[in-house]
């Protein structure tokens, strides 16, 4: 069935494309979340753990940013990664007042054992799309965001 043009061809285009994205990505994070938790772990408390792993230590306000959470919530996950032992907080040796946060070796350990494993189950879901599509895809999606961002940023000035 075809849908009626309501609020002008850019806008009915537009919408349709929103509403296709919170979509796909709704059910695509909920694949990946259900796949998360049997690690015994939560999305937040993987992400870091996924970043660290990623990247090294890094500060809160830095881990903040990648994770795109308030510095509240970070402190509640790191506060929880850290009482496993997964985790651990350092005072920066240049300036005192920068708390950095690295994977400990029980950290790394599990990151190397679900990582790959949780990798491939992305894989998997993204798999309906060819290789091609995927890096398009993906391209799009950096370049919508990455506009949308310069453009909030452009009316905020």
């Amino acid at each position: 069935m075809k849908s009626i043009a309501r609020y002008g061809h850019k806008a009915d285009v537009a919408l349709s494309m929103w509403v296709k994205l919170a979509r796909a990505s709704s059910v695509f994070y909920r694949e990946t979340a259900e796949h998360v938790r049997t690690f015994s772990l939560t999305v937040a408390q993987f992400g870091v753990l996924e970043v660290l792993g990623h990247k090294g230590p890094l500060t809160l306000g830095e881990l903040c940013h990648k994770e795109l959470v308030s510095g509240g919530n970070m402190t509640i996950v790191v506060d929880n990664l850290e009482r496993d032992g997964l985790v651990e907080r350092h005072r920066s040796t240049t300036d005192r007042r920068v708390i950095e946060v690295q994977l400990t070796s029980k950290g790394k350990r599990l990151f190397e054992r679900i990582f790959p494993e949780h990798a491939g189950h992305v894989a998997g879901l993204a798999s309906v799309l060819s290789e091609g599509e995927q890096r398009r895809l993906g391209s799009l999606l950096k370049k919508l965001g990455t506009r949308v961002v310069e453009r909030t940023r452009q009316a905020q000035s």
